[in-house]
């Protein structure tokens, strides 16, 4: 060409190139392609206008959906879109390997692009080699999707902050892994260092703290929200020469900045470094900036568990108890532990209050629902309890007034959204430490159980009302019955019985053995029981219920002390209960806890017996009598020559006696029953009253101090 003469065409000189020349318009959906291009896709050598069916027809199916990744990372990253792409033949052969590099625009009100560039025939790279690794094809693809899909699965997995930044640290990218990694969050108007890999510790320091308008590219990328990518130290002391000393002593050659951004706010930014110089291809910027996203979503994740974390741990310790100074002669363990899943708090409870006198409160509850509501709810509920107590008031008059209390908490929510009715179940017992009497009251809760000082357990029936809130004039009967030396009590809610898929049947059965072990103290106890529930042995042990929700748990034991916890232990039971006039319906728990006490016995007959004459001697002091009966049973003895003693006593004035019924008599046949069936028995006058008791031997022998039947008259 002369001097003076006017320059070719564009065209021209891209033909003499060998170099095609596109036009895509992504709204119009059609491609215009010059000769050139035409010739490269396998058409004839002529300008044309193709749709884009028919440009995607001459191109790898995969190939396709990577020129539109790579197109909306370019746009995203303000860059020119390059690729490498195989265009095919009619019969599915690559024919050749294009470069395509193209300079886009984006309508973010149509959501469409319109794109120029070129198209120019390159060599199939080497797998392996820098060229195969930025090219679209080969083995590189597939090592990048199956390290992009083991990063997001393990980022999935990490649940805290320095979870996420181990998973970060051990990423291997294909073909050019970080050997620097670094994290930074945002703190007001400054960077922050949330963690880094690749450095030694305190090199992070003239880094956390720089101010957002810093000359870093770590601020630049949290200001902008765009990536930033220097390939060589030449174009880092370029255009960051402030803060290109501080980055100089590392030794590093390469160097990417990309924004971790959640929901479209930017969170900060991550750095990692190469020891050797990367080109940052458009492929290798989209796996970078595909593992920057997944890193701000765990991040993200991690930092909400962390904050509902603290959010658990504060509310745990306002709101449960310190079981506080000992108590003369008792020994008190307590657990709490919350659901598995939502926020780590719900509205179980358990409370030690002391009370004047030597005596002191026990409560346990559960307030419905497993949020902040029930949280909250289960807080002011708990401290109405203590001042309810602390003004003196009996067990039955505590949960009245704490009913009343809590139906006025909840009302106002239960009339906007009945379907927010908020009730609570409650055990409240008043213990005095000297004479282990226990008084208590129950709203809808779980019966106690008592564990006897032969290890033996057993649920203790107690009277019991309507949970609190639902009624807001409930009444509840109060039940009276004395803690033995070397007796545990165990309250509990049913998170501790029916988690794992248990019914109240199957859970017990399953507690129960836990129970009648041997234990040392009472600490292990608990733990042993939550670790029956919780613990891996536990899986072997789901209940009929598989699909139950979890619920939180809570424990509370109170042992009564004689100086040891298992090992030379009385090998003695004794239960009282009462029976009023009024609760006729108690006879049936009594029978129930007679056979739990004799669950051991091992003449079957004789355990049948004993129950039946229970329900004669009952059933004839609220038949004949205007008094209430007391039922007192005791077993004493060694195992094999043990004796089970049963006393029933009222405050009537006559004495029972034995008749000889007729054929068509409807009673009188009680006495006889038990002088039949029992090895012992007798009628005893008490003062104001009388008693009459029964005995059954293990053995067929005399008792260990035998006693003769009673005359009676």
């Amino acid at each position: 060409m002369r001097t003076g003469e006017p320059l070719p065409e564009v065209g021209d000189v891209l033909a003499a190139l060998a170099t095609g020349l596109w036009h895509w318009d992504t709204a119009a959906g059609e491609v215009r392609v010059d000769a050139e291009a035409a010739r490269l896709l396998g058409l004839p050598a002529e300008g044309a206008r193709l749709t884009e069916a028919q440009v995607r027809a001459r191109l790898h199916p995969v190939d396709w959906n990577e020129i539109t990744g790579v197109v909306r990372l370019a746009v995203t990253e303000g860059t020119l879109a390059e690729v490498r792409i195989r265009v095919m033949d009619e019969q599915g052969r690559v024919v050749r390997v294009v470069r395509s590099r193209s300079k886009q625009s984006f309508d973010p009100d149509h959501k469409t692009y319109e794109l120029i560039g070129t198209l120019q025939e390159v060599a199939e790279p080497a797998p392996g080699t820098p060229a195969g690794r930025s090219a679209v094809t080969g083995d590189w693809r597939r090592s990048r999707e199956a390290f992009l899909l083991d990063a997001g699965r393990a980022l999935a997995e990490a649940r805290s902050t320095q979870e996420v930044l181990r998973v970060a640290a051990g990423l291997s990218m294909p073909g050019f892994s970080p050997d620097g990694l670094a994290v930074f969050g945002v703190e007001g108007d400054r960077l922050r260092i949330i963690g880094h890999h690749g450095q030694r510790q305190g090199e992070e320091g003239p880094f956390s703290g720089m101010p957002l308008d810093t000359d870093y590219p770590a601020a630049e990328v949290v200001r902008t929200g765009r990536a930033v990518y220097l390939s060589s130290p030449e174009e880092y002391r370029s255009r960051y020469p402030v803060t290109w000393p501080l980055a100089e002593r590392f030794g590093r050659h390469s160097w990417a900045y990309l924004p971790l951004t959640v929901a479209g706010r930017t969170m900060g930014a991550w750095m990692a470094a190469f020891a050797y110089p990367v080109a940052f291809t458009p492929d290798e910027r989209s796996v970078l900036t595909t593992v920057a996203r997944m890193l701000a979503q765990a991040l993200s994740r991690a930092g909400a568990a962390e904050t509902q974390r603290e959010l658990t741990d504060g509310l745990q310790r306002s709101m449960l108890p310190v079981l506080g100074p000992e108590i003369p002669g008792m020994d008190i363990a307590a657990r709490y532990v919350p659901t598995g899943g939502g926020l780590q708090v719900g509205g179980d409870w358990y409370d030690v209050i002391p009370l004047p006198g030597g005596r002191f409160a026990l409560v346990i509850g559960d307030v419905q629902g497993h949020d902040v509501r029930a949280a909250g709810l289960m807080g002011q509920l708990r401290i109405a309890l203590r001042a309810y107590a602390a003004e003196g008031h009996r067990p039955d008059a505590v949960l009245s007034r704490a009913s009343h209390f809590f139906h006025g908490l909840t009302q106002a929510d239960c009339d906007e959204d009945p379907a927010d009715m908020r009730f609570a179940t409650c055990y409240y017992a008043e213990v005095d430490s000297a004479t282990g009497t226990v008084e208590s009251a129950r709203a809808g809760h779980l019966d106690p159980v008592v564990r006897m000082a032969d290890g033996t357990a057993l649920i203790r029936a107690t009277a019991g009302g309507l949970p609190l809130g639902i009624d807001p004039d409930s009444d509840y009967p109060t039940t009276r019955h004395a803690l033995e030396p070397g007796e545990t009590l165990m309250l509990c809610t049913d998170g501790l019985v029916e988690t794992g898929g248990h019914d109240l049947r199957t859970g017990w059965g399953r507690l129960r053995h836990v129970l009648e072990d041997r234990w040392e103290t009472m600490d292990e106890l608990a733990d042993a029981l939550v670790q029956a529930v919780l613990g891996p042995s536990s899986h072997h042990t789901t209940g009929p219920l598989a699909d139950r929700r979890e619920d939180d748990i809570a424990l509370l034991l109170l042992h009564r002390e004689t100086g040891d916890y298992g090992r030379g232990r009385p090998p003695a039971r004794r239960t009282m209960m009462t029976v009023a006039q009024a609760e006729p319906e108690r006879i049936s728990e009594a029978r129930q806890q007679l056979r739990a006490l004799l669950h051991d016995w091992p003449d079957e007959d004789q355990r049948d017996s004993a129950v039946l004459l229970l329900s004669e001697v009952l059933t004839n002091v609220l038949v004949h009598t205007d008094t209430d009966a007391l039922l007192v049973t005791d077993v004493t003895g060694e195992p094999g020559e043990r004796r089970i003693r049963v006393e029933v006593t009222d405050t009537g004035e006559d004495l029972p006696h034995k008749r000889r019924p007729g054929e068509m008599a409807s009673s009188g046949r009680g006495l006889m029953l038990i002088e039949l069936l029992s090895h012992a028995w007798g009628v005893a006058p008490r003062g104001e009253g009388k008693s009459i008791w029964f005995e059954f031997y293990e053995s067929e022998g005399s008792p260990a101090e035998p006693v003769a039947p009673s005359e009676v008259p």
